[in-house]
């Protein structure tokens, strides 16, 4: 007799925005610096920061719907149908 279990992941979308140099790790169909995502209720920030290649050292600010997502949360960090995940640079100035 063979078992199948059925796992189920729910798709949601999600905004992912990346602000100044960044941008140019968004794929070319990106508009105003953003793109709209499926992706699956497991997919975490530190994926998606590593799915589209952003260096650690230029993901200084990061935030989900405006909450500041500290390095050392990112890989458990999950989404919520409709988040905003922003991402910006460090920022030098005078």
């Amino acid at each position: 007799m063979t078992v199948v279990l059925a796992i189920s992941i729910t798709a949601m979308t999600i905004t992912f925005k990346l602000y100044a140099s960044l941008g140019d790790f968004l794929p070319e169909d990106a508009v105003a610096n953003q793109i709209q995502l499926r992706i699956t209720q497991t997919t975490t920030v530190r994926e998606l920061i590593e799915r589209y290649r952003v260096p650690d050292e230029l993901a200084h600010l990061v935030l989900v719907n405006g909450v500041f997502i500290a390095p050392e949360d990112r890989a458990q960090r999950t989404f919520n149908e409709g988040d905003t995940l922003a991402i910006w640079p460090p920022v030098a100035g005078g």
